[in-house]
C-alpha cells in the first residue's frame, strides 16, 4: 500500500462498499483507500485463503479513530446464487450498500485461432456477466430503493485488444452497460461509471501472465505518453473520486487512467507475414529457454533462430531486413 489517499479522512465514514476480486492488485488498492477514507468494506473473491491474507494485512492499516472495517466473503461472480449470498451477507453485517467495486476478472493471452470455446465463455461470463449479475443483485436488493454508486473496472480496449480479444469483446460490453444502467438507474438515485486503466503494473499481473509478464509490462513503455508504468493506487484515487460527492454530477462515463495512452498507440504488434511473427520472438525472447505461443505452434529460441536464418536468405521481408546483423537484430525498440 503506498502513498495516502489525497481526499479528506472521513469522507466515507460508515458508508459500505463490496469490491470484488478486492484481494489482490488494484482491487485490493481500492479497498485499502476505501478503509483510509473511513469506509467499511467487503472484499470478494473465488480464493478464501487469498482473501484471508488480504483482509489480515488491511486490517494493519486501520486504526483509531478511524471507524472503518474490513471482511470478505467468498464468491464466484461467475455463479448467480454465489451472488445473492454475498449481498445478503453485507446488508446482514451492514445494512446497506453504498458502494459496488466490479473489480472482478480475468484472462489469458492467446491469438483467436488458438482460443478455446470454454476459454472464450470463461472469460465473458466472468467480466461481462459477472459484472451484470452484481450490479443487478445490489440494485434490486439495495440501491433501488437507497441509492447509491457503482464503478466497473474495465481495460483499455478502444482500439481493439489483438491477443486477447475475449477481454477485450467483455470489457467493451461493459462500458456499453454501464452508460445503459445510468439511464435506466437514475431515478433511484443510482450513478454508475467505469474506470478503464492503462497498463498497471503490480504483483498479481505479473503473476497472471506468467513468463511473458516482463516483456508485456516492458514493452509498454515506449507507447505510454509518461514513459512509465501506472501503479494500483492511481487507479484507486480515480475510484474514489467517482465513489465521491465531488462526482454527483457524473454518470454514464468512463474514466480512461492511462497517461493518455489510448489516444496514441496500440501496445500489441500487428500479426503479418511469419517474418514478422519470428522477429518480434527474436526481440522480446531471444536468448530465453522457454516455448512460447504466438500463432501457430510453439516457438523455442532454436526454431526462432532457424527460422530467421530461412527468412533472411530471402531478402528483405516485411518486420526483418537482410542487411541487420544478428547483433541489431535481437535489441528491440528498448535496446533489449
Amino acid at each position: 500500500m503506498a502513498a495516502a489517499s489525497v481526499f479528506r479522512p472521513g469522507l466515507f465514514n460508515h458508508k459500505v462498499a463490496i469490491v470484488t476480486g478486492g484481494g489482490t492488485g488494484i482491487g485490493k488498492a481500492i479497498s485499502a483507500e476505501l478503509l483510509e477514507l473511513g469506509c467499511n468494506v467487503v472484499i470478494a473473491s473465488r480464493n478464501a485463503g487469498k482473501l484471508k491474507v488480504a483482509v489480515d494485512e488491511l486490517k494493519t492499516k486501520i486504526s483509531l479513530p478511524n471507524p472503518a472495517t474490513v471482511s470478505s466473503v467468498p464468491c464466484n461472480i461467475r455463479n448467480e446464487d454465489e451472488v445473492k449470498t454475498l449481498v445478503s451477507e453485507v446488508l446482514k453485517q451492514h445494512g446497506r450498500i453504498d458502494f459496488l467495486v466490479n473489480n472482478g476478472g480475468g484472462q489469458f493471452t492467446s491469438p483467436i485461432e488458438n482460443m478455446s470455446s470454454k476459454g472464450w465463455r470463461a472469460v465473458i461470463d466472468t467480466n461481462l456477466n459477472g459484472t451484470f449479475q452484481c450490479c443487478k443483485e445490489v440494485y434490486t436488493a439495495w440501491m433501488k430503493q437507497h441509492g447509491g454508486v457503482i464503478v466497473n473496472i474495465i481495460a483499455d480496449m478502444w482500439k481493439g485488444f489483438p491477443g486477447m480479444a475475449h477481454t477485450g469483446a467483455a470489457r467493451a460490453g461493459v462500458d456499453n452497460l454501464t452508460k445503459s444502467l445510468s439511464i435506466e438507474w437514475a431515478a433511484s438515485g443510482v450513478r454508475v461509471n467505469a474506470v478503464a486503466p492503462g497498463t498497471i503494473f503490480s504483483k498479481t499481473a505479473m503473476e497472471n501472465y506468467k513468463d511473458l509478464g516482463p516483456a508485456l509490462f516492458k514493452m509498454s513503455i515506449p507507447f505510454s505518453p509518461a514513459k512509465r508504468l501506472g501503479i494500483p493506487e492511481e487507479i484507486s484515487s480515480a475510484v474514489c473520486f467517482l465513489l465521491s460527492p465531488g462526482s454527483s454530477y457524473i454518470s454514464g462515463a468512463t474514466l480512461r487512467v492511462d497517461a493518455g495512452q489510448s489516444l496514441y498507440h496500440s501496445t500489441f504488434e500487428i500479426p503479418d507475414h511469419i517474418a514478422v511473427k519470428l522477429h518480434f520472438l527474436s526481440r522480446s525472447y531471444r536468448g530465453q529457454n522457454r516455448n512460447i505461443q504466438y500463432g501457430r505452434g510453439s516457438w523455442t529460441q532454436q526454431s526462432v533462430s532457424s527460422r530467421l536464418e530461412a527468412v533472411e536468405s530471402r531478402g528483405n521481408t516485411i518486420g526483418i531486413h537482410k542487411t541487420e546483423t544478428s547483433s541489431q537484430r535481437s535489441k528491440g525498440p528498448m535496446g533489449t
